[in-house]
């Protein structure tokens, strides 16, 4: 499908399960040209192919759901997520006021016979009807939407399960004597005649799943939650500075109004609405809500600020660069919600299984309750195990497995910088064993610094480099803003010398050369590479050696042809990076730098971080097939995660089992990424890769217990070893459980 065909996303409502995501799904397919994908956790389709909403919503609808455009400031979730939570929340009430007298009512007359009363049993029926067609109702309600659809979901079970006790209970009463066979209660055969005793089971059952429906409702509304945060990050007003004529006026206006050039201002305390370049004050910016890193940052006039960060100390104007979508903030939002939309091979895996497996219950359920009638068992005893399986198989917990973990799991991710972009990262980082990371950008501060001054012919360090400065002052060359600052941080820098450099001329990939009086004589000054400055580099020839055995740059400085010092920059190594490196390497990962550098600088680097293996000289097109070369090594195939930042390193991220892209890099970089690294401390890179890890393990985990318990419960509950009261119980703490095992993913720490 082309990149330029129209994708719409549809918020849907009154899906209670992974199967009726999967009907919404199959619906839409349906439709000519139309490619969707429902996720149930975030209860939104995607659909590419189709730009007419109303059809598509009209599909939705015929399937016997609610449906609408999602937008911007839509709150038909939030709207949906609350009308869903209070009437569950009502219904819950009332089953449980009526459940507790019915349940003591019919238990203590079944038990004792000579308490009862005459028509207690139509009593006990009337308490019931409310609980079992009112309170179960949403269940009703689904089943009834499948089987005009010609379906099963998870709620037909239930469905069937609290119907077939009441119908049950209420034909025995009518045709049953008191005097018949008791019912086996799991502790002992009660007298004859207390068939009522299914209405209790009826009504607890309803409550217990309807419980276990409120519960998992909240806790799915606060995993959504997590993820909502991103999107509260933005204020909901600025304070715009306009000109007036008696000078700049601030006016606070909606944030919607604010465009791009506009500046706005934030005050102490106050959260930047939008990204933008400072142009006045100066102050110290929170942004671990963004990026993660604890320690403020120092802005001053000429700084960027991101949205959604918090500015501390001063008072200062801000130019609106990125406003509304262009953010860094909504772009990771955005990014974050597309996550959702994705399914992997195991969720995959179980919404098959979901759809075979309430028809292959169903059947389960017959055969039982046949089987127990040709052993010879009473219609109790047989409708008792036969329900039981109907209840217990309910598989409510495999459908919230993966979607449940992996939402709370990328939501937990904004929160400490990493934005996981898809399910299948989180499959590729449990396979991981190789590392790759680029050099430059991502363990390197892609800034060169001048580190070394060594003056000679009598020059002294600060005059050496207050010349050079001078002179550098009129190039943009990185190294020569490496010199520069060199020069201000240690206030040589002389703006009355730079004003009188003349004949300033560059020569690319050599150096550069001017004239300037000095001490009261024009002098002709070159800086640059050997070969450039053509003088015998004897006098600093040990301090040229270590710069090139430590990969770094070093430029000779001459005065009338005569050598007076050299300088030497590098790009230096974020101090975060040795730290990141042993996180990994803790983890059992291998290593491996990967740069175009020599391999006496790249080693260099390797040794100073701690990096297992060096692969120098690699050209930009040759670092794909430098991935693939690290993923056929040995006799089985590695798992790679490349790590990187630039245009050069995006076939390689995206040739790498795993791509994780630093944020302050190029666009195509984090385009070809699986995962966004937006916290410049390089320990977002073993936390990213961590927490991938641990969200793969909880649906991992979620899945073995979905599958587990339904695996050892049918079998107990077709023996008839399970009371159909129990099996509910035990239906609805299992997806209790599922979910409350996602949410523990909130508790996630930064190692960094």
């Amino acid at each position: 499908m082309s990149e330029h065909t129209p994708t719409i996303e549809l918020d849907v409502g009154g899906m209670t399960c992974a199967a009726c995501a999967s009907r919404v799904e199959k619906k839409l397919n349906k439709l000519e040209g139309v490619t969707a994908t429902v996720n149930y956790a975030t209860e939104r389709a995607v659909v590419s192919g189709s730009d007419d909403v109303a059809s598509l919503v009209a599909t939705v609808e015929k399937a016997g759901y609610t449906a609408a455009e999602a937008t911007e400031d839509s709150d038909f979730h939030e709207t949906a997520s609350a009308d869903r939570v209070a009437s569950l929340r009502r219904r819950l009430a009332l089953a449980a006021v009526i459940t507790l007298p019915l349940g003591n009512l019919t238990i203590v007359l079944a038990l004792v016979e000579s308490l009862r009363f005459p028509m207690w049993q139509w009593l006990c029926v009337a308490l019931a009807i409310p609980v079992v067609f009112w309170c179960a109702l949403p269940f009703h309600k689904a089943t009834w939407r499948n089987l005009r659809h010609g379906s099963f979901s998870m709620d037909t079970l239930v469905s069937l399960g609290v119907l077939s006790a009441f119908t049950w209970s209420v034909v025995t009463i009518i045709w049953s004597a008191e005097d018949t066979e008791g019912y086996w209660l799991g502790y002992g055969i009660t007298p004859g005649g207390a068939d009522a005793i299914y209405l209790e089971v009826a009504a607890a059952v309803t409550t217990f799943l309807l419980s276990g429906r409120y519960f998992e409702a909240r806790a799915r509304r606060s995993a959504r939650d997590v993820l909502g945060a991103l999107n509260a990050l933005t204020p909901d007003t600025v304070r715009i500075l306009e000109d007036g004529e008696d000078g700049p006026t601030e006016r606070i206006v909606p944030i919607g109004r604010l465009r791009a050039g506009d500046r706005f201002v934030v005050r102490p305390g106050e959260r930047i609405a939008t990204d933008g370049t400072v142009v006045e004050g100066t102050t110290a910016i929170d942004t671990s809500m963004m990026t993660g890193e604890p320690v403020p940052a120092e802005i001053i006039d000429g700084g960027t600020v991101l949205g959604g960060t918090i500015n501390l100390t001063g008072r200062i104007v801000v130019r609106a660069d990125r406003v509304g979508a262009h953010t860094q903030v909504a772009q990771m939002a955005v990014l974050a919600e597309q996550a959702q939309a994705r399914k992997a091979k195991m969720q995959t895996l179980v919404d098959k299984v979901v759809s075979v497996f309430v028809p292959v219950v169903i059947a389960l359920a017959l055969l039982t309750l046949l089987g127990w009638f040709a052993a010879g068992a009473g219609p109790r005893h047989a409708f008792s195990a036969a329900m039981s399986v109907l209840i217990i198989a309910c598989p409510c917990a495999l459908g919230l497995a993966t979607p449940t973990a992996l939402m709370v799991g990328v939501g937990r991710g904004g929160q400490l910088g990493i934005l996981i972009k898809g399910q299948d990262a989180l499959e590729a980082s449990g396979a991981i064993d190789t590392v790759v990371l680029d050099k430059t950008g991502t363990l390197t501060t892609g800034t060169m610094a001048c580190l070394e001054v060594a003056a000679t012919g009598g020059w002294s360090e600060d005059d050496l480099l207050m010349l050079a400065a001078a002179v550098e002052e009129h190039s943009e060359h990185p190294v020569a803003r490496a010199v520069c600052r060199r020069a201000e941080e240690q206030g040589v820098s002389d703006a009355a010398l730079t004003q009188k450099v003349t004949g300033f001329e560059a020569h690319p990939g050599r150096g550069v050369s001017a004239g300037l009086p000095w001490n009261g004589a024009e002098v002709n000054v070159r800086i640059g590479n050997q070969a450039f400055a053509g003088v015998d580099p004897a006098p600093v020839q040990e301090t040229l050696d270590a710069a090139a055995a430590a990969g770094r740059t070093a430029m000779l400085v001459v005065v009338d042809d005569a050598l007076v010092g050299c300088l030497v920059v590098a790009d230096e190594i974020k101090p975060s990076a040795p730290g990141a490196v042993a996180a990994l390497k803790s983890m059992g990962l291998r290593t491996v730098l990967l740069t175009g550098d020599t391999e006496a600088a790249a080693r260099h680097v390797a040794d100073r971080i701690g990096i297992d293996d060096v692969v120098a000289g690699v050209l930009p097109t040759e670092k794909a097939s430098t991935i693939e070369r690290l993923q056929g090594e040995g006799t089985e195939r590695h798992r790679v995660a490349m790590v990187g930042d630039g245009i050069n390193d995006a076939a390689a991220l995206a040739s790498a089992d795993l791509g994780l892209a630093v944020v302050s890099g190029t666009e195509i970089a984090m385009k070809s990424a699986d995962i966004i690294l937006v916290r410049q401390h390089l320990g977002v890179v073993p936390d990213a890769i961590g927490l991938a890890r641990r969200t793969l393990r909880t649906i991992r985990g979620n899945l073995v217990w979905a599958f587990a318990y339904n695996v050892a419960a049918i079998p107990l509950a077709a023996a008839g070893l399970l009371n159909p009261l129990i099996a509910g119980l035990a239906m609805s703490l299992s997806s209790v459980f599922v979910v409350s095992n996602s949410l523990r993913l909130r508790g996630f720490n930064s190692s960094s």
